[in-house]
């Protein structure tokens, strides 16, 4: 979510702490190369930024690490594993991939996602400098309301980095043609049950059984819908594969944006830094993403003070439910980097945390050591009690039934 209000109480930076490999000694450079968005129908068009365009003068430098990622043999078979509910071999190449140990990598990724849901004389964009590349709008036509983002390309064409938007909450101060559909994918990604917080609540989906019953089979069939974005963003990805067969992707986001990289970066095996995100272990679930042997390529940068990505944000008097939205999930997939900002610096919680300029004014503009501050890193390891107090069953089951199952 994209929150432009002015973020008074945030008044810290952060670095981290501990290496996660030796980063590359020379990083990889990249130009803008692509515009995409997503047509009514749900098309992802491509749109070439001119070679007449000064956009192409700039340039950027990200530092990079070499890592073990775990991909599907076959693209084919994981969907047809999704439908099966079967496991699938997979290949662990060795990729280079962005250092997040570097605090200007994480700065120049999260400035990127900054961008993506504003125009360049908006209040908040970015102004790059000479060693960036400059992105200007794209998909703000009153007829492109959907999946936003910058596709960035290498010189030598080795390497892609896909940024994706995330919310923009019209609620908050941000808004914009794409807030229905992006607030109809964060509730249906991530809460319990067709965002059913209490009865005065329409839900997104029929899945609702009365009480406290949910239809998981139900729920499932409701994220397959084409026009949702996880179906849309697979087909991107498949795109920058038919246009660059032999580069290697990456993947970033913030808030939604970044769950859905890391969707992304679960199905392709591609490296991924995604900003404040909520929990993506439980859509992953009910999308029934195959999921490889290791998810280490997966990052999520976070912050103790943001109710959303801390998965807090929820009950019917929380700031999102009061403004129409259920982000009930905890769990992520792959590696957290969380910073304590509210043991280490003293800020509350507060959902005026969650937006990407306070990661990128108050927690990356300086190093985080400089004011004593202490990093969990690893594997989020800690279970999250995922929608405890719902039962959820298939339509035919009865209601003793030992298909009711706590998610």
């Amino acid at each position: 979510m994209h929150l432009t209000q002015p973020l008074a109480l945030l008044t810290a930076a952060l670095d981290l702490q501990r290496p996660f490999s030796s980063p590359s000694a020379a990083g990889i450079t990249f130009t803008l190369r692509h515009e995409h968005a997503q047509s009514p129908s749900g098309r992802v068009v491509f749109s070439d930024v001119p070679s007449s365009s000064s956009l192409l003068q700039h340039s950027y430098t990200l530092s990079t690490r070499t890592i073990k990622t775990a991909r599907p043999q076959s693209i084919d078979a994981f969907h047809r594993a999704r439908r099966r509910a079967q496991n699938i071999p997979w290949e662990t190449p060795e990729v280079e991939a962005p250092d997040p140990n570097s605090r200007s990598t994480l700065l120049t990724l999260a400035k990127m996602t900054n961008n993506a849901y504003l125009q360049p004389n908006e209040t908040g964009w970015y102004e790059l400098g000479d060693d960036w590349t400059v992105g200007y709008p794209f998909g703000w036509e009153p007829d492109q309301d959907g999946f936003r983002g910058h596709v960035f390309v290498s010189a030598d064409n080795a390497t892609v980095v896909l940024s994706i938007k995330g919310t923009s909450m019209g609620v908050l101060g941000g808004g914009g043609p794409t807030t229905k559909k992006d607030k109809q994918n964060d509730n249906l990604l991530f809460s319990c049950c067709c965002a059913r917080v209490d009865w005065t609540w329409t839900t997104v989906c029929g899945c609702y059984g009365g009480g406290w019953k949910c239809d998981a089979e139900c729920v499932e069939a409701s994220l397959q819908d084409d026009t949702l974005f996880y179906p849309i963003a697979t087909n991107l990805y498949s795109n920058l594969t038919y246009m660059y067969p032999h580069a290697n992707i990456w993947l970033t986001g913030h808030s939604l944006g970044g769950a859905l990289a890391s969707l992304l970066g679960s199905t392709f095996g591609s490296p991924t830094i995604s900003f404040e995100s909520p929990g993506d272990a439980l859509p992953a679930s009910r999308l029934h993403l195959p999921l490889p042997p290791s998810l280490s390529h997966i990052t999520h940068i976070f912050h103790t003070a943001d109710p959303i990505a801390m998965g807090t944000c929820t009950g019917v008097l929380s700031s999102c439910a009061l403004a129409g939205y259920a982000l009930e999930s905890r769990c992520h997939l792959g590696v957290k980097v969380v910073y304590d900002s509210v043991g280490e610096l003293g800020w509350a919680v507060d959902i005026r945390t969650h937006g990407i300029v306070a990661v990128i004014e108050k927690l990356l503009s300086k190093p985080w050591t400089e004011l004593g501050g202490k990093t969990d890193f690893g594997p989020d390891g800690t279970p999250a009690i995922e929608c405890y107090s719902w039962e959820f069953a298939s339509a035919s089951a009865s209601a003793n039934s030992s298909a009711i199952v706590r998610r």
